[in-house]
C-alpha cells in the first residue's frame, strides 16, 4: 500500500478534483442506495442541494437518541451528515466535522450560515485535519457522546491510529457508529495500489475478521453489526481488477465500555424496552441480531446488557438480572462471515 502522504494525496485529489458529484462515482460502494427511513427524509430536505450533491457516503450514520449530544463526524466531506446530525442533536447539542479535503470543506462552510438560518440555530463547526491525527485538532479527550463516520475509515492508511483516536475522544459509555466497506478476504496489493479502486472505497477495504481484531485491539471488545448489503462492481474493467473479492457496505457500532467480553456470555439477564425512544415506539434495533420489541421480556447476554445499561439508552429500558451467575456462552453466538450474501446491489452510481 502507498505511504501515508501519497495515500492522502490520492484521496484528496479523487474527492476534491476528480469527482464533481455523486454521478461521477464508478461503483456503488461509496454511496448509500438503501431506502431512507421516513423520519430522516425531512432532515435531508432541509439541507442545501450543493451539499447533498457532493455526498459520497455508504450508509446512514444517524443513530437514535442524539438530542443534546456532542457528536464528531470523521471525514465529513461536504457536510451532509453534519447538517443532518445538527438537527437531531438540537440547539443544546453540537456537531464537529473533520475532513482533510479543502474543496469539500469549502462546500460545507459555504452553506453554514444558510443552514443556521433554516434550523434556527448554529451548532456546527468544521475542522481541517486528518482522522489519523485527531490529537492535533485540540479536541478534548473523553468529550464526545457519539462519533460517526460515513465510508471514510477504509480510505485511511492507518486504521489503527483512527480507532485509537476514537477511543480517546469518546466518553465512557459513548459509541462509534459508522458505515464502511469490507471484504470477504484480505485485499491483495494490486487492488490496494489501484488509485481508482482505492478512491472508490474498495482498495482500502478491510477483511471483516481483521476489522474485528482491530476493534478489539483498541478496546472495543464486542463490535456490533447493525446493517449490511453486498456491493457489485458493475464497471467491467474494475470488476476484472477485483477478481473474486466480495465487498459489503456495513454499519457497525462500537461502545466504549469497560468490562465487555470478547464473546457473548450468558448471565441469565433480560431487558424490557419501554418504547420511549422517539421514532422507535414499537421496537428498538440495537444491531442485526437484537430487534427488541417494546414491552416484551428480551433475554440478552452480558455485553448487550451493558450496552443498554451503561449508555444513553438506559432510561428507556427495565433491566432484569445481574452478573452473579454465569451459564456459559450465550446460545446462537458464532464466528462465521456476518454479512448476508443475498441479492447484490448492482448500481453503478448513487443518483
Amino acid at each position: 500500500m502507498p505511504d501515508i502522504p501519497s495515500t492522502h494525496d490520492l484521496v484528496q485529489d479523487y474527492y476534491g478534483r476528480q469527482l464533481s458529484g455523486t454521478n461521477d462515482l464508478k461503483t456503488s460502494a461509496c454511496c448509500d442506495v438503501s431506502s431512507l427511513p421516513g423520519w430522516l427524509k425531512p432532515l435531508l430536505a432541509r439541507i442545501h442541494p450543493e451539499v447533498l450533491s457532493r455526498y459520497y457516503g455508504c450508509g446512514l450514520v444517524c443513530p437514535p437518541l442524539l438530542e443534546g449530544c456532542r457528536v464528531l463526524d470523521l471525514g465529513c466531506g461536504s457536510g451532509r451528515d453534519v447538517y443532518a446530525l445538527a438537527q437531531l442533536v438540537g440547539p443544546t447539542g453540537s456537531v464537529v466535522g473533520v475532513d482533510m479535503t479543502d474543496e469539500q470543506l469549502a462546500v460545507a462552510r459555504a452553506h453554514q450560515a444558510h443552514q443556521a438560518q433554516v434550523f434556527g440555530f448554529d451548532n456546527v463547526r468544521f475542522l481541517h485535519g486528518y482522522i489519523e491525527r485527531l490529537d492535533e485538532l485540540g479536541l478534548e479527550h473523553g468529550s464526545f457522546d457519539v462519533i460517526v463516520s460515513n465510508c471514510v475509515v477504509n480510505l485511511s492508511p492507518d486504521k489503527d491510529a483512527v480507532l485509537a483516536g476514537v477511543q480517546r475522544l469518546l466518553k465512557p459509555g459513548g459509541e462509534f457508529y459508522f458505515s464502511d466497506v469490507y471484504a470477504d478476504r484480505r485485499v491483495p496489493a494490486a487492488v490496494k495500489n489501484d488509485p481508482v479502486l482505492y478512491g472508490e472505497c474498495l482498495g482500502g477495504a478491510l477483511y471483516w475478521n481483521d476489522f474485528q481484531r482491530l476493534a478489539q485491539r483498541h478496546g472495543f471488545a464486542d463490535p456490533r453489526l447493525v446493517d449490511d448489503r453486498p456491493l457489485a462492481v458493475t464497471d467491467p474493467q474494475l470488476a476484472a481488477r477485483t477478481g473474486n473479492l466480495r465487498f459489503y457496505s456495513a454499519t457497525y457500532r462500537l461502545f466504549r465500555l469497560d468490562g465487555l467480553e470478547s464473546a457473548c456470555e450468558d448471565y441469565g439477564q433480560a431487558v424490557i424496552y419501554r418504547g420511549s425512544i422517539p421514532e422507535h415506539a414499537r421496537r428498538f434495533v440495537l444491531d442485526k441480531h437484537h430487534d427488541i420489541q417494546a414491552g416484551k421480556v428480551f433475554p440478552v447476554c452480558g455485553n448487550t446488557w451493558r450496552m443498554l445499561h451503561d449508555t444513553r439508552f438506559a432510561p428507556h429500558f427495565d433491566f432484569i438480572g445481574d452478573f452473579s451467575t454465569h451459564y456459559g456462552i450465550f446460545e446462537g453466538c458464532g464466528s462465521n462471515l456476518p454479512f448476508d450474501s443475498g441479492t447484490t446491489a448492482a448500481v453503478g452510481s448513487c443518483c
